[in-house]
């Protein structure tokens, strides 16, 4: 998955993105390359080209005051804009997390001089939406899950190895993670029966 992560930056948001951490980089005048982990809405809406989102939630490698006055303007599907500019308050530490996630994190190419920016993977998105596991982000592991860009096996898996460190409630989100694993499997049966169909379309039908 990760050698062959197709990110949709072809997007309006995208290009709002872009813009954003272009001037960001610009105002910050950074002498030396600092590393960026993307989260929340806005990477899903790289992997799946769909979720829409004002805020960008990203953790900065080092010690970095983000303008609040910060905002680019972003064409949506309506005809007018939308405002994104980034969390200011989002902190990671309220997100369920592996240990691993920044290593695992996928480069996105912006374009950009010292900012390195990072999308973490499908899974450990997935993984993040559990501790809050609101219904948005129920629908964002779902369509992460039914695009093929990870599993109910290894959100089971990853999850429970991230419980042992979290600083929650771990009960809460054993019980989010149990509803968001019945979910993925009720996805991936359905995908599954229905390429089970494409198939049998394709094939003339079941022979006598």
């Amino acid at each position: 998955l990760m050698a062959n992560t197709r990110f949709h930056t072809d997007t309006a948001l995208a290009d709002g993105l872009r813009e954003l951490f272009t001037q960001l980089e610009q105002r910050l005048c950074l002498q030396r390359p600092l590393n960026v982990y993307l989260a929340g809405g806005m990477a899903v809406h790289l992997y799946t080209g769909k979720r829409v989102t004002d805020d960008v939630d990203a953790e900065f490698a080092g010690r970095v005051l983000l303008p609040s006055d910060l905002v680019v303007e972003v064409a949506n599907a309506e005809g007018s804009t939308n405002l994104i500019y980034f969390d200011t308050h989002y902190n990671p530490m309220f997100s369920l997390l592996h240990e691993d996630y920044q290593e695992d994190a996928i480069q996105l190419p912006l374009g950009l001089t010292q900012l390195r920016v990072f999308v973490l993977t499908p899974l450990d998105l997935a993984v993040s939406k559990l501790a809050r596991f609101a219904d948005n982000d129920q629908e964002d592991i779902q369509d992460l899950v039914r695009l093929g860009l990870t599993t109910a096996d290894a959100i089971e898996q990853r999850a429970s190895s991230a419980l042992v460190a979290y600083v929650g409630n771990p009960a809460v989100v054993s019980c989010n993670l149990r509803d968001a694993i019945a979910q993925a499997r009720m996805i991936e049966m359905i995908e599954q029966a229905s390429a089970g169909k494409s198939k049998l379309a394709c094939s003339g039908g079941p022979t006598r």
